[in-house]
């Protein structure tokens, strides 16, 4: 009520000629809630008709967690990698549940490079059955496997990587433990896509509600930020979902895992933090629009926020650490470096606009002064002399006539 009750005094503000009572202020924004609500109910309807390709957007970072944590547990000089290794653990799986005498013609199937990483990956789980002290004798004692194939399976065993198949499938599909829990995860994925879709339209019909009484100067400064608004909006949702989630992610899986916990994150969880995520980073990336528009209605000048710099400093960090979903310094300081940065260069915009309104002023008075001195000086209404001696003679003519008229 508090937050409302400043908004209609903006709204006041904004336009003090033609002041409304409080149930036309809610009437706007009965009209305002609505146009959102209509918005966001068309978008969304439309983004669930795209459900499957917004998943496999949004599983894109978990799938990069998995190579890149793959990828470490794997020889850096070697033909392995995070894909051939899954395969290869599978067709070993293969090869332990047929008999022996079917490895010939199922091996025969495959291509000569994965026969030779199927042996390898079949190798490397019966040596994860023995003991570290029996392993390596285990290796050098196998007659099948070159000397650079035995070299390899060292590398491997020092690195431990995951011998059982079907790991990046258990990562990447995680599971769902409720019966409604995968249409209603489309529903809320469908929602939050909704909110990027229509945030241009969502950011118009708050400005049109909050400041209705613009002038026509201002309204000219106010909708080009909206447009500006919507590619810092964008810049900041894609700054979260290519460089800052795959981190964060990566970041947790190495701690739960270096912990002896095992990563089976759930996909609720998992479509909650990451939505949650970048929409924060989205909305973060706000902040240069919004200290532009309160600059340009008066309300926020250079000046006070050269000097309170130190201040701001301090209340984005604040604000980074209750809004970002995880409570660890890493991803705070992932979401308050860019807000200090963008709110340094929000306050050298908000020079910039000095300069220009000041040189603005300046001319303007030049031009004034300018025309007053090339304007001709304005004439002087002539002046008409009387000689005094004349209307004293004829003064006195009238006085002795009046006295002869008496005297008769």
């Amino acid at each position: 009520m508090f937050l409302l009750k400043k908004v209609f005094q903006l709204r006041d503000k904004a336009n003090p000629d033609a002041e409304k009572p409080f149930l036309e202020h809610l009437e706007d924004l009965r009209k305002t809630v609505t146009k959102v609500v209509v918005t966001l109910l068309i978008t969304t309807l439309a983004c669930f008709t795209y459900q499957n390709q917004l998943m496999e957007i949004l599983r894109k970072p978990i799938s990069e967690v998995w190579e890149i944590h793959s990828a470490s547990k794997l020889p850096t000089k070697s033909i392995l990698n995070a894909d051939n290794w899954e395969s290869a653990k599978s067709a070993a799986e293969a090869l332990a549940v047929l008999p022996s005498d079917l490895h010939p013609a199922y091996l025969s199937q495959l291509t000569p490079e994965e026969q030779h990483l199927a042996k390898l990956a079949y190798c490397y789980r019966a040596v994860r059955t023995l003991s570290a002290d029996k392993q390596l004798p285990f290796v050098q004692a196998i007659p099948t496997l070159s000397e650079d194939d035995k070299k390899l399976l060292g590398e491997i065993i020092i690195l431990k990587p995951d011998a059982m198949p079907g790991t990046r499938d258990h990562f990447k599909f995680m599971s769902s433990l409720n019966p409604t829990e995968a249409f209603m995860l489309s529903m809320k994925l469908a929602f939050f896509a909704g909110i990027v879709l229509a945030f241009p339209l969502l950011l118009l019909f708050t400005m049109q509600f909050i400041l209705p009484g613009l002038h026509d100067n201002e309204k000219k400064a106010i909708y080009p930020a909206l447009a500006v608004g919507f590619i810092l909006f964008l810049s900041g949702v894609l700054f979260a979902y290519l460089l800052v989630l795959p981190k964060v992610l990566e970041f947790f899986y190495t701690y739960g895992e270096s912990m002896g916990i095992a990563n089976e994150w759930r996909i609720g969880y998992y479509l909650s933090f990451a939505t949650q995520f970048t929409l924060i980073f989205g909305l973060c990336f706000e902040l240069p629009v919004v200290v532009w528009i309160l600059v340009k209605i008066g309300l926020l000048n250079f000046e006070v926020m050269s000097r309170t710099r130190g201040y701001a400093i301090i209340a984005i960090v604040i604000i980074a650490a209750i809004i970002t979903p995880t409570p660890d310094a890493f991803t705070l300081c992932l979401l308050a470096l860019p807000m200090i940065v963008l709110y340094e260069l929000s306050i050298w915009l908000a020079w910039f606009d000095a300069r220009k309104v000041k040189r603005q002023e300046e001319s303007e008075e030049k031009e004034r002064l300018e025309r007053l001195l090339k304007s001709p000086p304005t004439p002087k209404p002539d002046l008409v002399l009387i000689d005094d001696t004349e209307e004293g003679e004829e003064m006195d003519q009238s006085d002795s006539s009046d006295d002869e008229k008496k005297n008769e």
